[in-house]
């Protein structure tokens, strides 16, 4: 595991972060180690990877929540435009005005945010649900507990962004919603991960619906369409998924090997346009993970 390391270490400079985390997970053994630039834990935000948290976990936790229209949304084919500025109040009126209707796949954060307006349409509590799985270090950023170290995510108003969701939407909301805002420390992402697993067996269930279709999304999460050039790197299978994050962050699952990798970065404290050098390290890490072991 010191290759790992002696990635992370070498490339990181490379990228505007100033701090990066690599877990790999085990799920045969239910085990992971982590590897970071810093010593410390580090509460990371999330970005998108709250999607898979969220929305695509309370599909594994109560399915009968989500109707045709609602499954549609959580594949991306609901026919909801891609992003937009909500306003603070008056947002769940927006979302909630455009027609469900199936489409060909447009990757939305309003799709993800009427998911969760879906499920409160039926009386039910979409964090409620998901808290049963999240390990105490995943937290809403709203949530974040006092004297935890965090990093840079970029700037407000020419203040640095400490301890604050990065999505502008996320924070006009300040409230818990869907498509971000979730911060976690490596170790308890990786135990999330874990739990969700345990309780739900999603990856199985993934695997199998990724083979019954050609469209890009399954249950929220991101199928690798080409094994050989993926971000999740060379030499992972045919049936590998994840999700990646805007502030640097990304999970990959093969579940053919029952291996994983999640990298947490801040890669956007300076800014987002070039994120070429995270990728040659998404790159090295994967493909290390999926050849090593």
């Amino acid at each position: 595991m010191e290759e790992i390391q002696k990635i992370i270490d070498t490339l990181t400079p490379f990228t505007p972060a100033d701090v990066v985390s690599v877990g790999v997970i085990d799920f045969k053994s239910s085990k992971f180690e982590t590897f970071s630039t810093r010593k410390e834990p580090i509460h990371f935000d999330l970005a998108s990877l709250t999607k898979v948290l969220t929305n695509s976990l309370g599909y594994f936790l109560e399915p009968k929540l989500y109707d045709e229209k609602t499954l549609l949304c959580l594949s991306h084919r609901g026919g909801l435009p891609a992003w937009g500025l909500l306003p603070k109040s008056g947002w769940k009126e927006i979302i909630s005005s455009y027609e469900i209707k199936e489409s060909s796949t447009l990757y939305s954060d309003y799709s993800a945010l009427r998911v969760m307006l879906e499920i409160e349409k039926k009386g039910e509590d979409l964090k409620k649900i998901c808290k049963k799985i999240w390990d105490s270090e995943l937290v809403h950023w709203l949530d974040l507990p006092e004297r935890v170290a965090l990093v840079q995510y970029g700037y407000e108003h020419g203040e640095k962004l400490f301890g604050k969701v990065h999505d502008p939407n996320a924070r006009n909301i300040e409230s818990f919603c869907s498509h971000a805002g979730l911060f976690s420390t490596m170790d308890g992402l990786c135990r999330t991960l874990l739990n969700y697993q345990e309780k739900t067996g999603f990856i199985d269930q993934v695997k199998k619906d990724l083979g019954t279709h050609s469209h890009r999304f399954s249950f929220g999460w991101d199928r690798v369409e080409n094994p050989e050039m993926a971000l999740a790197g060379k030499g992972c299978g045919k049936f590998t998924f994840g999700h990646l994050g805007f502030t640097g962050t990304s999970i990959w699952i093969d579940p053919d090997k029952m291996k994983g990798h999640v990298i947490l970065s801040n890669t956007v404290k300076e800014h987002w346009f070039d994120k070429s050098a995270l990728n040659d390290l998404r790159l090295a890490v994967g493909e290390w993970v999926w050849k090593t072991l």
